[in-house]
C-alpha cells in the first residue's frame, strides 16, 4: 500500500458553472489543470468577472510543475493572467488554446515573461512524478484535449468538457481507442464533466446548427448579425461555410472576437484569411442581403457589442429595420434576465431576433447522459469524482456512475474548496481549504469583499440616507442646522414631513449632554429605527459629523 495519497484539490468548477481550476498533488509535486473564470452571479452587484482563489497554490509555489490547459474557453483559460501574475510556472496547451491564451497574456502585459509550450494529443510529458498524456475530445471549440495523468499510485483521467460528436466541424473525433486502451490498463480515478448530466440521450452534433443557419440566411431579407462566444471558433467556421453558400460575406466585430478570429485564421483553424473578412464600412455599405456580422455578447454582457447595439450606443454599427439577429448560445444560469432585456430592446429597434426558445440556434458542447455513460464504460475507473457543474449535476452524474457499476463508497461529491485523498484501495475527503471567489470590479482585482457586496445589496434594496451636521470642535455645540440627503430611499420634495422628522431626531441626539463624542453612532441608530418605523425600510445610514 502506498504511504502517500494522491490529493485532488478542487479550487474551482465543482458545484458551480465556471472558474475551473484543479490541482493534483502527490508528495512534493503539484500539477494544475485549467485556470478559468466565471461570470458573476446575480447577487454580485457591479462585479465583472470572478476568479478562483489561488492562495493554496501561492503558498506552495516551489512545488508547482506545470499548468495544463484543456481548451480555450473562458471558463478554462480566463484566469490564466491572474494566476501567472503570482506564479512562475510553465503552461502547456494545444496550438489554438495557446493562441487564445497568448491574447489574454499580451493584454495583461505578461506574455513576454510567460513560459508557454505547444502540445498535441500525441505528446507525453514528464512533469515531476507525473507522466502526462492527452486525448483529443470533441467540444464546441477545436483543439480540446482530455488529460491522462499517470501518478505513482495509478492513472487519473481528467475528462474535460467533451461529447462524442460523430460529425464534428473539424472532422476530428474523440479518441475512443485511446480511452479504451487506458481503461484496459486500469484507471484509478475518473473525473468527468457533469454540465449536462440532467439531459437524456447523446448531445447532438455541432453539424445540427448548419440546417438552422441555412434556413436563416436563405430567408433573411437584410443583414444577419450572429452573437456567439468569441472563442467559439467552430461556430464561426460554420457561419463562414453557410454564408458562402448564400452569397454572403462575413465580418466580425468586438475586440475579443476580432483578436481571436485573426489568431485562429493565422494558425489555420479558419479557412478564410482574416484580410478577406468585412470591415465595418463594408458592413454598413454593402447591400444588406450580402452581409453577415459575427459579434460578441450572446450572454448579455453589458459591455459587449450586442448589448451596445441593443441600446443603440455602438459607435460604428446600428441596428436597422430588416436586420436578423441570431443569439447562437444558451444563456448561462444567472444571465437569463440580461439576455431577455437585450432581446426585447432588439425587437424595439425593428430587428427580427432568433434565440434558443424559438429555434435550434445552439448545440451544447457538453456530453449528455449517454455521452457520460460511454466515458464511464470506456475508462472503467475504480474511483469516480464528478466535476464541472452545479451541485445537482454532480449528484445526477454520480447516479449514472452508480448505475454503471461503480460502488457508492468509491465515489465522492465535492464542492470547490474540497480536497479528496485517493489511495489504491480507498477514497476519502480531506481537509477543507479556501475555494472562494476573487472578484474583479473594473481595474480592481480582489479588493471587493463580502462587506462591499453586502453594502451594494443594501443600497440596491433600500437606498441610502446621509445625515450631515457641523459641530464646534472646542465646545461640542451644533454650528448649523442638520442636513439630510437621500438617494434611492425617498424623493425629498415629496417627503418633507419624513425629512423634517429625521432632523428632529438628530436634534434630540445632539442636545443630549456629551453627545458630540458619540454623535455618529447615536445618529445612525436613531435614524435607522425612525426610517424603519415610518417606511418599513432600512436605508444605509451614513452619519457625517464635521468638526469645525
Amino acid at each position: 500500500m502506498a504511504d502517500s495519497p494522491l490529493r485532488v484539490i478542487a479550487l474551482g468548477g465543482f458545484g458551480e458553472i465556471g472558474k475551473n481550476l484543479l490541482a493534483l498533488e502527490y508528495e512534493d509535486d503539484i500539477l494544475i489543470i485549467d485556470a478559468g473564470l466565471m461570470f458573476p452571479e446575480s447577487d454580485m452587484l457591479g462585479i465583472d468577472l470572478v476568479y478562483p482563489d489561488i492562495t493554496y497554490l501561492t503558498q506552495r509555489a516551489d512545488r508547482l510543475q506545470a499548468v495544463i490547459l484543456t481548451h480555450g474557453h473562458e471558463d478554462h483559460i480566463g484566469a490564466l493572467p491572474y494566476l501567472l501574475k503570482y506564479l512562475d510556472v510553465p503552461v502547456y496547451a494545444t496550438a489554438l488554446t495557446r493562441g487564445l491564451a497568448e491574447i489574454k497574456l499580451k493584454e495583461a502585459g505578461l506574455l513576454e515573461d510567460s513560459e508557454l509550450h505547444t502540445i498535441t494529443p500525441a505528446d507525453v510529458l514528464e512533469l515531476g512524478c507525473f507522466r502526462v498524456e492527452f486525448f483529443h475530445v470533441c467540444h464546441s471549440i477545436p483543439d480540446a484535449v482530455g488529460v491522462i495523468i499517470n501518478t505513482p499510485i495509478g492513472a487519473v483521467v481528467h475528462a474535460t468538457d467533451f461529447k462524442f460528436d460523430q460529425e464534428p466541424v473539424d472532422g476530428k473525433l474523440t479518441e475512443v481507442d485511446k480511452l479504451r486502451r487506458v481503461g484496459d490498463q486500469g484507471v484509478l480515478l475518473l473525473m468527468s464533466d457533469s454540465t449536462n448530466a440532467d439531459s437524456p440521450g447523446f448531445t447532438p452534433s455541432e453539424q445540427q446548427i448548419n440546417a438552422t443557419l441555412q434556413d436563416v440566411m436563405a430567408a433573411a431579407p437584410g443583414r444577419i448579425i450572429i452573437a456567439t462566444f468569441a472563442s467559439n471558433i467552430s461556430r464561426i467556421q460554420q457561419v463562414l461555410n453557410i454564408a458562402r453558400q448564400n452569397n454572403r460575406r462575413v465580418g466580425v466585430i468586438g475586440r475579443s472576437m476580432v483578436n481571436n478570429v485573426r489568431m485562429a485564421a493565422a494558425l489555420g483553424y479558419l479557412d478564410t484569411p482574416y484580410e478577406e473578412l468585412l470591415g465595418t464600412s463594408e458592413m454598413n455599405n454593402l447591400p444588406p442581403e450580402q452581409v453577415v456580422i459575427v459579434c460578441t455578447g450572446s450572454q448579455g454582457e453589458p459591455s459587449a457589442v450586442l448589448a451596445r447595439l441593443a441600446a443603440n450606443e455602438h459607435a460604428q454599427l446600428q441596428i436597422q429595420a430588416g436586420d436578423t439577429v441570431v443569439l447562437s448560445a444558451t444563456p448561462i444560469p444567472g444571465n437569463e434576465e440580461l439576455v431577455n432585456r437585450i432581446i426585447n430592446d432588439l425587437f424595439r429597434l425593428g430587428a427580427d431576433v432568433i434565440y434558443s426558445d424559438l429555434s435550434d440556434v445552439h448545440v451544447s458542447g457538453h456530453g449528455s447522459q449517454e455521452d457520460l455513460k460511454l466515458m464511464l464504460a470506456l475508462t472503467r475507473p475504480r474511483f469516480f469524482v464528478p466535476m464541472h457543474g452545479e451541485y445537482r449535476h454532480l449528484v445526477l452524474h454520480a447516479r449514472l456512475a452508480r448505475a454503471a457499476g461503480i460502488p457508492a463508497e468509491n465515489m465522492l461529491i465535492v464542492e470547490s474548496g474540497g480536497v479528496i485523498e485517493v489511495w489504491p484501495d480507498r477514497i476519502a475527503l480531506g481537509e477543507k481549504i479556501n475555494g472562494g471567489y476573487v472578484l474583479v470590479d473594473g481595474l480592481s482585482v480582489g479588493d471587493i469583499g463580502a462587506a462591499v457586496l453586502r453594502d451594494r445589496k443594501h443600497l440596491s434594496r433600500d437606498g441610502f440616507l446621509v445625515a450631515m451636521v457641523a459641530i464646534d470642535r472646542a465646545t461640542g455645540d451644533v454650528v448649523a442646522d442638520p442636513e439630510i440627503l437621500t438617494r434611492g430611499f425617498v424623493y425629498v420634495a415629496e417627503s418633507e414631513e419624513l425629512i423634517e422628522g429625521a432632523k428632529d431626531r438628530m436634534w434630540q441626539v445632539l442636545r443630549t449632554p456629551g453627545a458630540a463624542s458619540s454623535a455618529r453612532n447615536k445618529i445612525k441608530d436613531v435614524l435607522s429605527q425612525y426610517c424603519y418605523n415610518r417606511t418599513g425600510r432600512r436605508p444605509l445610514i451614513l452619519p457625517l459629523v464635521l468638526e469645525v
